[in-house]
């Protein structure tokens, strides 16, 4: 492998493969390494050197793996305990029926941010945003939008896939990037719940007979106090080392443990303090299979993002924005929002965009932090098309059609592209 470079041709054309299969509702892990296979082929390597690229990417999302998989801990107690339906209804009830979009939006941005995926998030909320939408009159586009939303400015603060692909990406710790994503966050947030107020008398109302008794049955879910433990000791941990070095004090800077223990141990004592300690297995086991799926992909991200790297893509990129006079910060967010459109996924496309487009980021001068911000805001634009996961489950969630829930798209797409914007002008100009 050594000396030997793909064509960028190749690359292209094996990342339009894997994009035309992932359309025509092929597996995507199966998707990504065919496109890597035959890219490279076409891209000049013989069968040999095709494997090499395929085991070379793959290996280079290894750390983002074991990350995540320590994460499926944290997201396994947060989910199977009751703990994040106790933080959903207690927003709620604490804001009220007038703030109800406010209300829902923050529940889910709060369920997402400490660690529950944005599918499961919405599912969690949902029965709630159904229950309130049928009391107040809010239609079901407003309900969906203030989940998704506050679900997509969530996402860009927790230590899930995404952003950890985010961190791994650039080469970053984790809380800096959660802690560097919070102001396009709030943006994002504020958006949400403009944009969605605007739409609350648009579109089918919620019927009787879709809208659900959300109280929470207090025997079997823990209360408020211990349901934030587990989230709360991650938070903390994650954010004592970016703290110290900003308030200039030693003894916390140099206090540097990785998300790959904090994680864990965080859901375990957690669940501990629920009480739920003789369950650690089922807890873990959920938390894991949950899993699976994502760390699937991002292997098979791997062997495409691998394919890239091996061409001579990136120089040609660079290439390319240098002759057309365009800021080359501006290559970060588009990388974002086109792999996360191409796939579907937050967490596919940042890998891909990081994985593909990483070194011809920095290579127009853009400092990692930035670039990881960037992308990974990016990639939160148009991530919910209908070939993937996430545009079916929020459907079926919120008991819409196909119609309307496409319907949706673009309101999400200005919720995501205001946090890229923010994102961009932040650290891509500002700073």
């Amino acid at each position: 492998m050594e000396g030997f470079t793909i064509s960028w041709i190749g690359a292209l054309a094996g990342l339009a493969i894997a994009i035309i299969l992932i359309l025509r509702k092929l597996n995507p892990v199966y998707a990504l390494f065919l496109g890597a296979i035959v890219g490279a082929l076409i891209g000049g390597a013989n069968l040999e050197q095709t494997v090499g690229v395929l085991v070379s990417g793959t290996q280079s999302v290894m750390g983002t793996v074991l990350r995540v998989l320590a994460a499926g801990v944290l997201a396994g107690v947060m989910m199977e305990s009751g703990a994040a339906e106790t933080i959903a209804q207690a927003i709620v009830k604490k804001f009220g029926g007038g703030k109800a979009i406010l209300a829902l939006a923050l529940a889910t941005m709060i369920i997402t941010a400490v660690g529950v995926f944005i599918p499961v998030a919405v599912l969690i909320v949902a029965p709630i945003a159904l229950s309130v939408g049928n009391k107040m009159g809010i239609s079901k586009i407003a309900l969906l939008l203030a989940l998704s939303g506050g679900g997509k400015a969530g996402n860009i603060i927790s230590p899930n896939p995404n952003t950890i692909a985010a961190a791994r990406g650039f080469n970053l710790d984790l809380s800096n990037v959660m802690l560097a994503g919070l102001v396009p966050a709030i943006c994002g947030l504020i958006v949400t719940v403009i944009v969605a107020s605007l739409l609350k008398n648009k579109g089918v109302k919620v019927t009787d007979e879709e809208a659900v008794d959300h109280e929470v049955d207090t025997s079997k879910y823990p209360s408020l106090g211990k349901a934030i433990v587990a989230p709360l000791i991650a938070v903390v941990l994650l954010m004592i080392n970016p703290i110290g070095s900003i308030s200039g004090i030693e003894a916390l800077a140099k206090f540097k443990v990785d998300a790959m223990y904090i994680l864990p141990i965080a859901g375990i004592v957690g669940m501990l303090a629920m009480g739920q300690g003789k369950k650690i297995l089922e807890y873990t086991a959920s938390g894991l299979n949950k899993m699976t799926a994502t760390v699937l992909i991002l292997i098979g991200a791997g062997g495409i993002a691998g394919l890239i790297s091996a061409s001579d893509l990136s120089t040609q990129v660079v290439s390319l924005i240098e002759a057309s006079g365009i800021s080359g910060t501006f290559l970060a967010p588009i990388a974002g929002i086109l792999m996360a459109a191409a796939t579907a996924s937050t967490s596919t496309g940042v890998i891909l965009a990081t994985g593909s487009f990483g070194q011809a980021i920095l290579d127009m001068g853009t400092a990692p932090l930035a670039a990881a911000v960037m992308v990974h805001t990016g990639a939160t634009v148009i991530d919910s098309l209908p070939q993937g996961n996430y545009f079916h489950v929020t459907a079926g969630a919120m008991k819409m059609t196909i119609k309307q829930r496409m319907g949706l798209i673009p309101y999400e797409a200005i919720v995501g592209g205001t946090m890229a914007i923010v994102a961009t002008l932040i650290y891509g100009f500002f700073l």
